[in-house]
C-alpha cells in the first residue's frame, strides 16, 4: 500500500552518542551499517526485520547532512518517480530523485520538500 508512514530518521552530529541515548533511554535495537547508518527497531520485528505488531515504526539514526537536518518521516510510495511528478504537480520540490538502498536490495529512497517547508523521505520497496 502506498501513502502509509513507515520510517523515520534521526539526524545526528555524532553518532555514537546518539546511538547510545537513544538506545539507553528507550531501548531501542540499534543495527549498524555502513555509510553512517544506524537501523533502529522500536519494537519487536519478524525474520525479515518488518514490524511484527500495529502502530509498530522503525527508523534510522544518521549523520545530520544534506537532506537530514532535523527528524524526517519515511512515506512508502508504490513508484518513486511517479510520485515524484505528483510531488512537483502539488507544489512539493524533489530534494533527492530515486537512490538504491545498498545495492537496492533493501529498496530505493528519495526526500521532497513540501509546501509548508518541510522535508520528507519516500521509501519504494525492492522490484521483486
Amino acid at each position: 500500500m502506498s501513502g502509509e508512514v513507515v520510517h523515520f530518521e534521526i539526524p545526528a552530529d555524532d553518532l555514537k552518542r546518539a546511538r547510545s541515548f537513544y538506545e539507553k533511554t528507550f531501548g531501542w535495537k540499534l543495527t549498524v551499517m555502513p555509510d553512517d547508518y544506524t537501523m533502529v527497531a522500536t519494537g519487536e520485528g519478524d525474520s525479515e526485520g518488518m514490524p511484527k505488531n500495529p502502530g509498530y515504526i522503525g527508523g534510522g539514526i544518521t549523520t545530520r547532512a544534506n537532506h537530514v537536518k532535523a527528524p524526517v518521516v519515511v512515506i512508502m510510495v508504490d513508484d518513486i518517480d511517479a510520485s515524484a511528478k505528483t510531488i512537483q504537480k502539488n507544489g512539493g520540490k524533489i530534494l533527492q530523485g530515486k537512490q538504491p538502498i545498498g545495492d537496492g536490495s533493501m529498496g530505493f529512497a528519495g526526500y521532497f520538500r513540501d509546501p509548508e517547508g518541510n522535508v520528507v523521505g519516500i521509501y519504494q520497496r525492492p522490484k521483486a
